[in-house]
């Protein structure tokens, strides 16, 4: 069978869908990768999959704009003739629909999070929403990657109830994030791993340092992730380099491989507006890591208050410097109990295989539909081993 991926960058299938990406080539059927060129596309043909590269500006949201996204996709799905397309990311399921919902393709899409569009009201918010619910009278298949995402489409009116389901998250690869044996650092020492842009709370995150500073407490303060100045919403990088320079904190960069910086902090800390479900906070979790995070959608489904982590009010410094103080203040036995926590947590709710059977689920679900003849399904319910994530 002839299967399509359609992402806003080929780093995110790599990451994110590889799993996925296996299962279905270690079963026999075609897989095309469809998304913007970066480093990951490579990666992507070798193992087998055929890529092709898609124009598309993942940032910013401009309707107009992206509307040429239809023409674009319906030719590529045109020439390529999928039996079925998986869309993800806003863009893809949107624009994508609309080219297969044209050329009668049947889709499965994938709410992988919200973002600012459902966080603010306006004209941007409102032709989103819009779209959203015309695009998703068509698809065979929903998944939101949190309970409030879902209900929120749901009680909006975008889709209907009845192909609407949920994954968790992008699932997470648990033999390649394992914990290593507690040992707490000297000073102790938090971990912000993401873009640097103002909807992952970083400027709150930075506040919250300065406060802790200023309060005497004895911690480092990490930050690592890319600079991202030509995002909408990205912190620009005068703004960085200050904190630098004022040693406010220590900016690690970026890095391919995130287990190293996990394993070398004592919590991971991610103060985001709103979330699908943060990878980051799935890999530190499977790492044996403490976390504190807002209790906002996406965020609270992966950390349980008191239990693996803190939750934190959104958009509130001081309350994020009150819970960091108290997880700095935690004994060794409360940290390590957190720690272990969360990764039964993993294991238990946010395994990959979950991901994957869902996605079987769904697939064989499509397939009866469309050859109710067929005795053998084309696809199977066992999930094949997966390589590691790279980051």
């Amino acid at each position: 069978m002839k299967i399509a991926l359609v992402v806003n960058t080929s780093w995110n299938i790599y990451n994110f869908r590889f799993g996925l990406v296996k299962t279905l080539l270690n079963q026999g059927h075609e897989v095309h990768t469809i998304a913007p060129r970066d480093r990951c596309a490579n990666y992507l043909t070798l193992v087998g999959c055929k890529h092709h590269d898609l124009h598309m500006d993942s940032r910013g949201a401009n309707p107009f704009r992206d509307a040429s996204l239809i023409a674009e996709l319906w030719s590529m799905y045109r020439r390529i003739k999928p039996d079925v397309v998986l869309h993800y990311t806003i863009k893809p399921n949107i624009y994508g629909t609309f080219a297969a919902a044209l050329l009668k393709i049947p889709v499965i899409n994938n709410v992988c999070g919200l973002g600012t569009v459902f966080l603010k009201s306006g004209f941007t918010s409102s032709v989103a929403k819009f779209l959203y619910k015309i695009a998703f009278r068509f698809p065979q298949k929903v998944f939101f990657q949190n309970p409030d995402d879902l209900r929120l489409f749901v009680e909006k009116k975008l889709i209907a109830p009845e192909i609407a389901d949920r994954v968790p998250g992008s699932g997470i690869d648990l033999n390649h994030f394992t914990p290593k044996p507690f040992a707490r650092n000297k000073s102790f020492t938090f971990l912000l791993i993401s873009r640097l842009i103002t909807d992952k709370g970083v400027m709150e995150y930075i506040e919250a340092v300065k406060q802790l500073k200023a309060g005497g407490v004895d911690a480092r303060f990490q930050i690592l992730g890319a600079k991202d100045p030509e995002h909408k919403r990205g912190i620009k990088v005068a703004t960085v380099e200050r904190w630098i320079a004022d040693e406010v904190i220590e900016y690690l960069g970026t890095t391919s491989d995130v287990r190293p910086f996990i394993h070398h902090a004592d919590c991971i800390v991610l103060p985001s507006y709103r979330e699908g479900t943060p990878r980051v906070l799935l890999e530190a979790a499977s790492s044996g890591k403490p976390i504190i995070t807002t209790d906002v959608a996406g965020c609270r489904q992966v950390v349980e208050h008191n239990y693996n982590g803190l939750l934190c009010r959104m958009k509130d410094p001081a309350d994020l410097a009150e819970k960091m103080s108290a997880m700095a203040g935690f004994d060794a036995v409360t940290l390590k109990s957190f720690g272990e926590n969360g990764r039964r947590k993993m294991e238990r709710e946010f395994s990959e295989s979950l991901v994957i059977s869902k996605y079987l689920q769904a697939l064989n679900g499509l397939e009866r539909e469309l050859q109710s003849d067929e005795e053998i399904p084309f696809f199977s319910e066992s999930i094949h081993s997966t390589p590691a994530t790279v980051h």
